[in-house]
């Protein structure tokens, strides 16, 4: 690599890091030696480790709830099919590096409190669009997300036809 690295290419970088080996791999030397520069061009683009940290954060809400809900409301299929398949169908191992995270790091817990509200109103709407009443959207919402915290942080994953059986009964749970 070159030293005209951009902030994406460090923060790319700082996610793949914190998937494959956690938080403690986030700083500047490591991650430098990992792309073959000098973390001089770290410090270019980032005031100091905290905002690095930050940069790391705000691209994950992008990568696990914006792009998401953008790719839901994108898809042809029914909102909350579509929203079941591509959460329960995608690798989660970046989701579960947060999390630990979030158990060490006030900032990062934050971030994880925002995301959950974030994905929560969602659900939520989705579900008050099927036609349920405020309340009970609320009450499904949430036993739909600890559904798949509970299946981010399960391992192995299941075979795709499992998967798809278990979906479709969750699928009729939360029918009107």
């Amino acid at each position: 690599m070159t030293d005209q690295l951009s902030a994406d290419d460090w923060i790319s970088q700082g996610l793949k890091a914190l998937t494959k080996s956690g938080f403690t791999a986030l700083k500047a030397d490591p991650l430098a030696r990992a792309m073959g520069v000098s973390r001089g061009s770290f410090y270019w683009h980032f005031a100091d480790l905290g905002a690095f940290h930050a940069a790391i954060l705000k691209r994950w809400r992008e990568i696990a709830a914006e792009e998401i809900i953008a790719g839901v409301e994108a898809d042809s299929d029914e909102p909350l099919t579509a929203l079941l398949r591509r959460t329960f169908g995608a690798r989660l191992d970046l989701e579960r590096a947060v999390r630990n995270w979030a158990a060490f790091d006030p900032a990062t817990q934050a971030a994880v409190r925002a995301i959950d509200r974030r994905r929560l109103d969602y659900i939520e709407a989705l579900l008050q669009r099927r036609g349920f009443s405020a309340a009970t959207a609320q009450a499904r919402a949430q036993i739909l997300y600890w559904t798949f915290l509970g299946y981010a942080f399960s391992a192995p994953q299941l075979p795709a036809t499992r998967l798809q059986g278990l979906l479709d009964e969750i699928q009729k749970m939360v029918s009107a």
